[in-house]
């Protein structure tokens, strides 16, 4: 499947901010399932940006603003091919060993609740591949899938608790079990093509991959109860949300802020063979 990406984000703050510097991993790397055709990340108030490749592997481009400015446009446009690989990746960068996404962080502790999650997933299943889908399947019911419900500092205890979150939410909680679980377990930021219209609808999106013995690293949407498929484009990785975020940084004035997001993903056609 050919996709074309399309996506604005627009801070705006209330008065002068002196400063800004953001890290923006907004840039999809090649797997086995993924090719990127064409890639672009702009924005008109800083110029050119330099772009480095973070520890995991990710394309991380810095955004500096030394002087005063009222709003910040980030823009990303890109064109990238995509195949159906059951959510197996393949082939992409890993810089790390798969022991070290064992690793707990603060989004991603465990308690009693989450334990019990693994521990039901865990009993009666065949293999890990039928232990991470029941677990998948657990979670989809645990956690209703609703908006304001949480913010980016959520942690997988709290939306847990909560009983209700977005995909970040799904994706915290996953992770947290699976570990519990002994299995390796990362958090991906994307996106996905939720239709065929290419509507504003369509959102930077969040899901987990867990290792799976014999199989490889294998992606979870707890949101969609699904493996990734070609409708998703995978952009980062981390051990949580905050080391994948697509956008993050710090400012030195400014007052109260204001964002607004605007994402299109549309399919162009068939992919080529």
């Amino acid at each position: 499947m050919k996709i074309t990406i399309d996506h604005e984000t627009v801070y705006r703050y209330e008065e002068e901010a002196s400063y800004s510097i953001q890290s923006l991993r907004l840039t999809p790397q090649p797997f086995d399932g993924q090719v990127v055709r064409s890639w672009s990340v702009s924005s008109p108030i800083a110029g050119a940006l330099h772009a480095v490749t973070d520890s995991f592997g990710n394309v991380t481009h810095t955004l500096v603003v030394d002087r005063p400015h009222r709003e910040i446009v980030i823009r990303v446009r890109g064109k990238v091919d995509t195949q159906n690989t059951d959510g197996l990746v393949a082939g992409a960068a890993e810089p790390f060993p798969p022991m070290f996404y064992l690793r707990e962080t603060e989004q991603t502790q465990s308690d009693g609740a989450i334990r019990a999650l693994g521990k039901a997933a865990e009993s009666g299943s065949e293999n890990v591949l039928d232990c991470l889908h029941r677990l998948m399947g657990g979670i989809h019911e645990a956690i209703e899938y609703k908006n304001g419900e949480t913010s980016a500092t959520t942690t997988a205890i709290e939306a847990l608790a909560n009983g209700a979150g977005v995909c970040q939410d799904h994706a915290h909680v996953f992770i947290a079990a699976a570990r519990t679980l002994g299995i390796p377990a990362r958090y991906v930021s994307g996106y996905l093509l939720s239709n065929d219209t290419g509507d504003d609808g369509d959102a930077a999106h969040a899901w987990a991959e867990a290792l799976v013995p014999d199989l490889g690293w294998v992606g979870f949407d707890v949101a969609n109860r699904v493996c990734p498929t070609e409708y998703y484009v995978r952009l980062g990785v981390g051990l949580d949300y905050r080391e994948a975020a697509p956008v993050r940084g710090v400012r030195r004035g400014g007052g109260e802020e204001t964002m607004s997001v605007v994402v299109r993903v549309a399919q162009t056609g068939a992919s080529a063979q």
